[in-house]
């Protein structure tokens, strides 16, 4: 059985994949999704540290929440509480360990797809 690791804090807990833990398919499935995407993107773009209601997302209040809760379990961010607030961060360094030049590959895939297109000569 695999072992999780929990992040404590106010007596509430939210399980995390240890690094080892992570499979690739389970975060390919995590990033395919072009919510989670954008919330990956911005949190690499200097927002570590964020709180779930910061994200404007054209999605409900709970679909957010399933998205945060599909890239937390596949280890692509971690989460933590900050009083009522659920803060979370992009795992580069572990992603990074377990499949070098993933993270960097699909952000510069993500970027370039979203960069307006250069005008024709």
């Amino acid at each position: 059985m695999p072992t999780t690791e929990h992040t404590v804090t106010s007596g509430r807990r939210l399980a995390h994949p240890t690094a080892e833990e992570i499979r690739l398919e389970t975060v390919l499935h995590a990033l395919a999704d072009p919510i989670r995407l954008t919330i990956v993107r911005e949190l690499a773009d200097g927002h570590a540290n964020m709180a779930c209601i910061a994200f404007d997302l054209p999605v409900s209040k709970s679909t957010t929440t399933h998205h945060f809760k599909v890239l937390r379990e596949a280890g692509v961010i971690r989460q933590h509480y900050e009083g009522t607030s659920r803060m979370s961060r992009l795992r580069e360094d572990d992603l990074e360990a377990r499949f070098p030049g993933l993270l960097a590959a699909v952000l510069e895939a993500a970027r370039r797809s979203v960069a307006p297109s250069a005008p024709s000569a």
